[in-house]
């Protein structure tokens, strides 16, 4: 026979002489019972609540972001299945047979940090690699800069040269006593976001002349004149992105004495050292008349393009001084500005950029595939002309042989190159900017026709 089931008898109550111990866990078992109640209840509610459930998102009210108008044409290119298509958007270096490069001497380095086994993960200082820095300020001021000679300049690694003009926009904001940058109209979008995020405030002058496909130079002038004194100016060094329009040195000299006499302050951005003329030397010409007259001005540097290190975001921030103590002064701010922002950059991309320039054979080798790229871009150009003419298409297409760089300011409207994208699977920016480096002796052809069609067909 089973036991009955019994009541639990109270431990508790004054009038049947429980204890002291009894009536402690009396009030324990109560304690416990009502958090059980408390427990039941709050779990009803949580199953209640509209923001605990797993269908819903706190974020659910953010809307589609557009994607990038540059890096977009890609994804736009990679969702078409035409095997004639043609990728001209981003600024990427292809080979002949339309292949990404990876130089030569690239990988020989690589491979000799990989042998090294005293190499180690360490985490670099706030600043980068010093020997990486070092080498990188005289690349671009050269080894026999008097600015150098008389440690005026600070050098700082970063990332790329996005992540370069990122700092150096958020030092100024922070220190400087302009906090408006004037850059030239058209610029590569990205300097528009950069140095609003970073703090500055955003004009333009004007630089681009699309009646000649050339140099705005008397509107540069005016506009740098206006100027307030002590305004930031943003300089491209070489190969103007997007149109391939740079001054001549005469024009720099001219830029240079009129932003001396207005204490304007340069912010040059140079991703295109070497990659522009094939001479490392000659495309830092410019940076250099800055620093010659011994003013103070700013150098973004990218590794991206003239060592093909796109991916491992290799760059440099140098600033030009006026003394040494003011150099060591500023270091120490740009690290107060890296440290919450990054923390410290990556180690292997300048590395491999230190490997190459120090070692005079592997440097001598650099510069050779630094030319035959350069080249190969100028060739296309011609190529492009060439055939253009030879179709007979309207306009005149000579700019296209004298612009500079990796990419061509075509001339084509928004209609003309959405038409370009849908009839022949061409994809390039909406302003007309094309990579010259992503054409081939193969593709100028498919090129040229659905440039004079467009032309033909659009007007």
């Amino acid at each position: 026979m089973r036991p009955q089931a019994t009541t639990p008898v109270p431990l508790s109550g004054a009038s049947n002489g429980s204890s002291p111990t009894d009536r402690r866990l009396n009030t324990l078992i109560r304690h416990i019972g009502d958090i059980s109640m408390e427990s039941q209840n709050s779990s009803s509610n949580i199953a209640m609540s509209p923001t605990a459930s797993y269908g819903d998102s706190v974020f659910a009210h953010i809307v589609q972001a557009p994607e990038d108008p540059i890096l977009g044409v890609t994804v736009a290119y990679n969702k078409d299945p035409s095997p004639i298509k043609l990728n001209l958007g981003v600024g990427a270096y292809r080979t002949e047979e339309g292949k990404p490069l990876v130089l030569n001497v690239v990988r020989k380095a690589e491979q000799i940090l990989v042998n090294d086994r005293s190499r180690v993960k360490e985490y670099l200082p706030i600043t980068g690699l010093a020997e990486f820095n070092k080498l990188s300020a005289k690349l671009i001021f050269g080894a026999e800069s008097p600015a150098i000679r008389e440690n005026r300049i600070t050098t700082v690694q970063c990332l790329s040269g996005t992540g370069s003009l990122r700092v150096g926009g958020e030092f100024l904001a922070r220190h400087y006593h302009q906090r408006t940058i004037y850059i030239p109209q058209p610029t590569w979008g990205n300097h528009i976001k950069v140095f609003q995020l970073a703090g500055l405030s955003v004009k333009y002058y004007r630089y681009y002349d699309p009646k000649t496909r050339g140099l705005d130079f008397q509107g540069m002038l005016g506009d740098l004149s206006s100027a307030p004194p002590g305004a930031i100016v943003l300089l491209h060094a070489c190969a103007h992105n997007p149109t391939g329009v740079d001054p001549t040195l005469e024009q720099w000299e001219q830029i240079r004495k009129l932003m001396r006499s207005k204490a304007l302050l340069p912010f040059f951005d140079s991703a295109y050292q070497g990659f522009a003329s094939g001479s490392l030397d000659k495309d830092a010409q410019p940076i250099r008349m800055f620093v010659s007259d011994g003013g103070e001005c700013f150098a973004a540097q990218s590794y991206a393009k003239n060592m093909g290190l796109y991916g491992e975001r290799v760059g440099a921030l140098s600033i030009v001084c006026k003394s040494s103590d003011v150099a060591s002064r500023v270091e120490s701010q740009l690290k107060l500005v890296i440290r919450p922002m990054y923390s410290n950059p990556p180690v292997h991309g300048p590395s491999i950029v230190a490997t190459i320039l120090k070692d005079r054979e592997l440097y001598n080798e650099w510069t050779l595939e630094l030319k035959a790229m350069a080249d190969r871009i100028i060739s296309m150009r011609q190529q492009l002309f060439d055939a253009l003419r030879t179709r007979g298409t309207p306009g005149d297409w000579s700019h296209i042989i004298k612009q500079i760089g990796m990419f061509t300011f075509t001339g084509l409207n928004k209609e003309q190159v959405a038409f370009m994208t849908r009839e022949y699977h061409i994809y390039m920016t909406s302003d007309g900017r094309i990579s010259m480096a992503g054409l081939s002796s193969r593709t100028v052809p498919h090129l040229a026709d659905a440039i004079h069609a467009a032309m033909t067909r659009m007007g």
